[in-house]
């Protein structure tokens, strides 16, 4: 009823009543809507359940995220994979595709949460996201560098034991990424090396045989020299790679398991090696944590030397005196960009303060 209506014994009500009758009709219509609204269940259209999160411990601005009913894991699909795509993302664990399809490249991104903000030791990780722990992933400020005193505006810390990688920029991480360093194990093996290559000082690709020790040494390094599409060198192939200490790189690769599986090399998921070059420079500083020691201790130790394996045999044709090695080599285009003499960092170079590594629990 409208509030300038009044009922026919309006002016036999005692005078209270007349005074406060606007008001009462007022409050009553404002109620009215109220239970409409919750019986509707709003403008929104989302009948998802919800719950509030605060944004961060001194604000009190808050935002209302959907509660996920389910775990997500490879295999599944829906709008609630999608929030959690988005999710990784804005936490700079790049998932690749925000398509609501919980694939290999989602996986790989909820490895690297689950090794470096839930603490699960690599060997147990599931690659699966419970309810619990997308209520954690709703907070910010989850990783902090452990080397906040960096003397470049970007860096590198690369963590072996969790076998994650993360590029901080004045502080803040601008990508979390799983990764596969080293085996630590001896090989031998045919390998081909393009020319430019540690190991190849000419014109044309080379192939020879080799052994090696795959491992990638802690320490602390600047990134010294980058090349572009597919390099083949004598730590293998590798694609957009950007060196560091010698022949060893961050670089793309198709196989990117959750174990160490490279001869040395920091392999990185395809689609972030495509734009990894963009978010580093030359100089910046590269951390590398083995959870042994700390790397400033270490220095800027090279790789282990290779030789020759005494196994390997090239193909001959012989006539009564002369032996003639046939060798076939492709040249492949390439697209490379001019070498860079590495600085040569050593442990009294700089002085970087050591805090304990820190994330929360």
């Amino acid at each position: 009823m409208p509030t300038d209506q009044f009922p026919s014994d309006f002016e036999a009500a005692p005078s209270h009543v007349r005074r406060w009758w606007p008001a009462g009709v007022a409050a009553a219509l404002l109620v009215g809507v109220i239970a409409f609204g919750a019986a509707t269940g709003g403008d929104s259209g989302d009948s998802t359940p919800t719950t509030t999160i605060a944004s961060g411990p001194t604000t009190t601005t808050t935002t209302t995220v959907p509660t996920l009913a389910r775990t997500l894991k490879a295999g599944v699909q829906g709008p609630d994979v999608r929030r959690l795509q988005q999710r990784l993302k804005d936490l700079a664990f790049d998932p690749n595709l925000i398509d609501g399809d919980f694939g290999y490249n989602t996986t790989q991104s909820v490895w690297a949460f689950e090794k470096l903000v839930l603490k699960t030791p690599r060997k147990k990780v599931t690659g699966s996201i419970t309810p619990e722990s997308w209520q954690l992933m709703q907070q910010d400020n989850l990783i902090v560098p452990r080397r906040p005193q960096a003397p470049t505006e970007s860096h590198v810390e690369i963590y072996l034991p969790e076998q994650v990688l993360v590029v901080f920029k004045k502080g803040k991480p601008i990508l979390v990424t799983h990764i596969s360093t080293g085996t630590g194990e001896d090989w031998c093996e045919e390998v081909t090396i393009d020319p430019g290559e540690q190991g190849n000082p000419g014109t044309e690709p080379l192939k020879k045989g080799i052994c090696g020790n795959a491992v990638t040494p802690g320490g602390f390094y600047y990134f010294y020299n980058r090349k572009s599409g597919t390099r083949q060198s004598k730590l293998g192939t590798m694609w957009n790679p950007v060196y560091f200490n010698g022949g060893i790189a961050v670089h793309g690769a198709a196989q990117v398991p959750n174990a160490p599986a490279s001869h040395g090399c920091v392999r990185i998921p395809m689609h972030v090696s495509e734009y990894f070059q963009t978010l580093v420079a030359y100089g910046d500083r590269v951390y590398v944590f083995d959870g042994v020691k700390e790397p400033e201790q270490y220095g800027a130790p090279v790789p282990p030397a290779d030789k020759p394996d005494p196994n390997y045999t090239t193909t001959t044709s012989s006539t009564s005196t002369t032996s003639t090695v046939v060798q076939t080599t492709t040249t492949m285009k390439q697209k490379t960009t001019t070498t860079l003499p590495p600085p040569v960092p050593t442990a009294t170079t700089s002085t970087v303060a050591q805090v304990p590594a820190s994330s929360l629990p």
